[in-house]
């Protein structure tokens, strides 16, 4: 069945992929109303979250909020279907950096990187920093369901230089790639909720205090591997920049859950930028109500 739904699905992403931007967009343009006014994909899950998170703003702010939220979801969704088709030069062209030096000073010393940044504007074009790095470029992520759908992304990814390994894979890489002494940058999308039961930290986000993931900290202290946040913007449809802040050179230094909590307040500053470009779809605060009684305390006094 994987197969079979595999085989039906990817000559229109192929064929999708093979469109130029200005088709693509309007593409998007059709698919807008018919995802937000038609379907509601996760509308109702929005739409909490926004009332959550910005209880001083009107209703009519929160809906143009929506509404810039659902049209910019349409545009990625497309965006990472086009990522099969694309050219290192248009990736290049459409996904820019600034003060990559942040990166260069840290690959000079000798020193392998953890890149923290959030599912906002595009996380997919990321690919596009192998360009600019000696380093070997890895992504963390979770493996799709479906194997055939996995070996594409995948291998989309690894033409661009990256190469994806699991969550559950991870600590015994970077610690292969430290003794070997290979240069490495390990990207992470460090923002979404963490299973409750496995919950190690609790911290205010966005206003609301609830469980974070604290992985990408605990393997930049067990390996000292510094910790810098990406923090990526979109300049207009289809063109997106990214910057760099070092957060923790020395991450043996820090306390613990400082690091995690520097990166939550860097995200924080970019949702409240431009809100619409966050992924608002995701139950991100759906443990609000499970927080331990110690750490709505502290949250209070705060």
């Amino acid at each position: 069945m994987q197969l079979l739904v595999y085989l039906l699905a990817y000559p229109l992403l192929w064929l999708v992929s093979r469109l130029p931007f200005g088709l693509l967009y309007f593409l998007s343009d059709a698919l807008y109303p018919l995802i937000y006014k038609v379907i509601g994909y996760r509308k109702k899950v929005v739409r909490e979250n926004l009332s959550l998170v910005f209880p001083d703003k009107t209703r009519s702010e929160r809906l143009s909020i929506e509404k810039g939220f659902f049209r910019h979801m349409c545009d990625m969704f497309l965006e990472m279907i086009k990522t099969i088709g694309i050219s290192n030069k248009q990736l290049r062209k459409r996904f820019v950096f600034t003060n990559l030096e942040v990166l260069h000073q840290l690959e000079k010393k000798g020193k392998s990187v953890m890149l923290m940044f959030p599912h906002y504007a595009s996380w997919e074009w990321v690919i596009a920093l192998d360009a600019h790095i000696e380093s070997k470029g890895y992504a963390i992520y979770l493996p799709i369901q479906n194997k055939y759908f996995d070996k594409l992304i995948r291998d989309i990814r690894e033409k661009f230089g990256t190469t994806l390994i699991t969550t559950k894979t991870t600590r015994a890489i970077v610690a292969k790639n430290r003794k070997e002494g290979q240069l490495s940058m390990y990207g992470i999308l460090s923002d979404q909720s963490p299973m409750i039961s496995k919950a190690q930290h609790f911290t205010d986000f966005m206003g609301i205090t609830v469980p974070v993931h604290v992985g990408a900290e605990d393997l930049c202290k067990n390996l000292d591997l510094p910790a810098v946040y990406l923090k990526v913007t979109k300049r207009k449809r289809g063109h997106y920049e990214g910057s760099f802040k070092l957060l923790a050179e020395h991450p043996r230094d820090y306390t613990n859950f400082a690091i995690t909590d520097l990166f939550l307040n860097e995200v924080e500053q970019s949702i409240r930028e431009k809100p619409e470009f966050y992924f608002w779809t995701h139950k991100r605060w759906k443990h609000r109500n499970k927080v331990p009684t110690k750490y709505l305390d502290i949250s209070k006094n705060q």
